[in-house]
């Protein structure tokens, strides 16, 4: 029985990067020798072991035989018999296909170091189309490693969209599109992520929502970028850069959607695109069974950004209403993400990444003023609830209407 440290803890310690988590691969056991050992078995589509000490996962090395359609379309053998290098050519990706021995010793059967020095994320081998996840996967890498130059070669690109021409896309089940979106929304550089669906076709099929925006203008006083999919990008580039969240950077990515409805002979203009927009979010938050919190912060961002961006043209009881609406008052913590999530809309727009977003900071001071009104005993003495409620709202007003405003409207 020999054991192998293998798959993204080896590439990320050759990348100089500490693993989030390690697994390993164990050659020439059974089951039954991993249970007299103490680990414990977990899954039922292939032997997986916890360690009795650790809980880190080891996995019986194994090859894999496509019998259907889909990622779940997979007969898995193992064996005592199935090598090292066996298991490693059934992986996705070269630079994921690297093992470290015991002794230090790496088994590079597919030439992932050669890759990880060229920056490059190439697929092991030709049954790299059996498995639709790994188009989202791949994105989801690029998302991660594009900031330290990492491209996908020519040849992946191609099968990838293949993979897409011939279906197999359309057979990933929702939960699992939605996991690797999320999870590509918290790295470093999600437009590339969106770029690459977009160039492999797999965006119209599993997020036809947002290939939608592609090719739709926008006006270019506000928008110097013109198209709504680039606006996108450059709105996931400015996210990720003020957060790492990737339930704001969600609401950032949808915030939009409506545009992509606007009538040709309406364009640039997009009059009513949030109250549209709020649809479609909820039309994709039910199609890939989204977390309400997710789904939650991107209504507020789709319908209501437009008002967030003219915050300093707002009158006093129209930035009230705002807070109502939005529930600020009771969450604040989720009014400030909304406000990340649209200064990430705002900074998005090509020549405007610079340009300072003071509409953020007065709205939290407006929030403030307003959370900070209390009642005392003597005020709500002989008043009905309704007459305390209005007596409370007025005093909140007056306090937002107090506060000095900068000037730097914003469409």
């Amino acid at each position: 029985m020999e054991v192998y440290l293998v798959g993204g803890a080896v590439r990320d310690l050759l990348l100089g990067r500490i693993p989030a988590e390690r697994d390993w691969v164990v050659v020439g056991a059974t089951p039954a020798d991993m249970l007299a050992a103490g680990y414990r078995q977990v899954g039922n589509d292939f032997p997986v072991f916890l360690h009795p000490g650790t809980g880190e996962e080891y996995a019986l090395a194994r090859t894999e035989r496509k019998t259907g359609p889909g990622y779940l379309g997979f007969e898995t053998r193992h064996s005592p018999e199935v090598t090292l290098e066996d298991d490693l050519r059934r992986r996705d990706l070269t630079i994921n296909a690297i093992a470290r021995a015991a002794d230090g010793k790496l088994i590079d059967p597919v030439g992932g170091q050669r890759d990880l020095e060229a920056r490059i994320l190439r697929h092991v081998s030709p049954a790299f189309t059996e498995d639709p996840v790994r188009v989202l996967r791949v994105a989801r890498f690029l998302a991660r490693f594009a900031p330290l130059g990492f491209t996908v070669a020519p040849e992946t690109l191609a099968l990838m969209c293949d993979m897409v021409r011939a279906g197999e896309v359309d057979a990933l089940v929702p939960e699992r599109v939605w996991q690797e979106t999320a999870r590509a929304l918290g790295e470093p550089a999600p437009q590339a992520w969106l770029h690459l669906l977009r160039d492999c076709g797999a965006l119209a099929r599993i997020l036809p929502e947002l290939d939608a925006l592609y090719g739709v203008p926008q006006p270019i006083r506000w928008h110097p970028e013109i198209d709504t999919g680039l606006h996108m990008e450059l709105v996931l580039a400015a996210a990720a850069g003020l957060t790492r969240e990737p339930r704001i950077v969600c609401a950032a990515l949808l915030h939009d959607l409506g545009k992509g409805l606007t009538p040709r002979e309406r364009w640039p203009a997009h009059h009513g695109h949030g109250q549209k927009g709020a649809a479609l979010v909820q039309q994709l938050a039910r199609r890939l069974r989204m977390p309400n919190d997710y789904r939650d912060l991107a209504l507020l961002a789709a319908r209501w950004h437009s008002h967030v961006h003219r915050a300093l043209e707002l009158r006093a009881g129209t930035v009230l209403e705002l807070l109502e609406t939005c529930d600020a008052l009771r969450r604040p913590e989720r009014f400030s993400e909304l406000l990340v999530a649209c200064e990430a809309d705002y900074r998005g727009r090509g020549a405007f990444t610079a340009r300072p977003y003071p509409q953020a900071g007065y709205l939290e001071q407006a929030l403030q003023a307003a959370r900070a009104v209390a009642l005392t005993a003597d005020d709500r003495t002989d008043r009905s609830g309704e007459q305390i409620g209005a007596l409370l709202r007025e005093r909140r007003l007056a306090a937002v209407a107090a506060l000095p405003r900068p000037w730097n409207p914003v469409e």
